[in-house]
C-alpha cells in the first residue's frame, strides 16, 4: 500500500530533480500516500506521524515538499496544525474537509465526480463599496472578477462569481481559461486559504444565471456566499456560488468541541 506509492514518488523525484518542476505534483503524491495510511489506521488514532526529516528521507524529497503535503492533511482535518511538534493524527473517519468545502474541484473529486467548468468572463475594474469592505481595500482600489459555469460530470450545477483583490487577481488573470481549479493553482503560488465565513440563502435567478444554468429567470437558486482569508487574516477572495435546486445541500453539525459545515451532492432519491 504505502510502499508502492512511496517508491513511485522517489522515482519521479530522481528523474525530474529535487522538488524542481515536479515539486507541485510531488507534494500531492506524498499527501495521498500519507492520507491512505491514516485512513486505513496505520498510525492509529491520536498517533504521531514521523518527523519532517524522516518523511523527507522516506520519500526522497525536501522538507519543503513534506510541509506542503502536511498542510494538505491539515486542511483535510486529518492531522493537527501545531508547529514545533510532530503531527498528531486526529482520526481516520471520513469527514468533509475545509479544502473540500472551499474548492468545488476538490469536493467533486472526493465524491468520485469529474469537476469541470467554463470561464465566461474575467474583468478588472474599480471595486464597489461592498467589495472594498469585504476585501478590506482602499478607495480607488481595483479588483478582478470572474464568472464561471461549474459542472459535475458534464452537468451544469452552479454559477460561480468570485471577486479577487489585486495581489490574487493578477495571478488568476494569468491562468488558462480552461483551468479546472483556481484554488489549487493559487496555493502553488503561495496564496493560502485558511479561514472562511459562509452565508447560505436562496435568491432568484437573474438573466445571466438562467442562460448559463438553463433555468427560468426568477427560479430559486441556493446561494453560498464566502469570504476567505489567509493565515494573517488578509482576505483573498469574496465569492458567491449559485446552485440549481436539487443539486447540492448543506448541513451543519454542532457539538461542545466543534462545529462543521458540509456540502453534499443531491440525488433524485434524497
Amino acid at each position: 500500500m504505502g510502499g508502492t506509492v512511496t517508491s513511485s514518488v522517489t522515482q519521479l523525484d530522481d528523474q525530474e530533480g529535487q522538488d524542481g518542476p515536479s515539486g507541485g505534483a510531488l507534494y500531492r503524491q506524498v499527501a495521498a500516500d500519507l492520507r491512505e495510511a491514516i485512513t486505513t489506521g496505520a498510525y492509529g488514532e491520536a498517533g504521531r506521524l514521523p518527523a519532517e526529516g524522516a518523511l523527507a528521507e522516506r520519500y526522497g524529497v525536501s522538507r519543503g515538499t513534506v510541509r506542503q503535503a502536511l498542510a494538505v492533511l491539515r486542511a483535510d482535518g486529518l492531522v493537527t496544525s501545531r508547529r514545533g511538534t510532530r503531527r498528531v493524527v486526529l482520526g481516520n473517519a471520513r469527514v468533509q474537509s475545509f479544502s473540500e468545502l472551499l474548492s468545488f474541484t476538490h469536493w467533486a473529486r472526493a465524491l468520485g465526480e469529474e469537476p469541470g467548468g467554463r470561464l465566461e468572463s474575467l474583468v478588472r475594474r474599480p471595486a464597489d463599496a461592498a467589495e472594498r469592505e469585504q476585501l478590506r481595500l482602499e478607495p480607488g482600489a481595483e479588483v478582478y472578477v470572474t464568472l464561471r459555469l461549474r459542472t459535475l460530470s458534464g452537468t451544469a450545477v452552479m454559477v460561480e462569481r468570485t471577486v479577487y483583490p489585486p495581489h490574487v487577481g493578477v495571478l488568476v488573470a494569468k491562468l488558462p481559461p480552461d483551468v479546472v481549479s483556481h484554488t489549487e493553482h493559487l496555493r502553488e503560488h503561495g496564496i493560502l486559504f485558511t479561514d472562511a465565513d459562509h452565508t447560505i440563502d436562496v435568491v432568484a435567478a437573474n438573466a445571466e444565471d438562467a442562460k448559463l444554468l438553463g433555468c427560468r429567470r426568477g427560479a430559486p437558486l441556493l446561494r453560498e456566499r464566502r469570504r476567505t482569508t489567509d493565515p494573517t487574516g488578509r482576505p483573498v477572495e469574496w465569492s458567491q456560488d449559485r446552485y440549481l435546486p436539487g443539486t447540492v445541500s448543506f448541513s451543519v453539525h454542532n457539538s461542545m468541541v466543534t462545529s462543521a459545515l458540509s456540502r453534499h451532492a443531491r440525488t433524485s432519491d434524497d
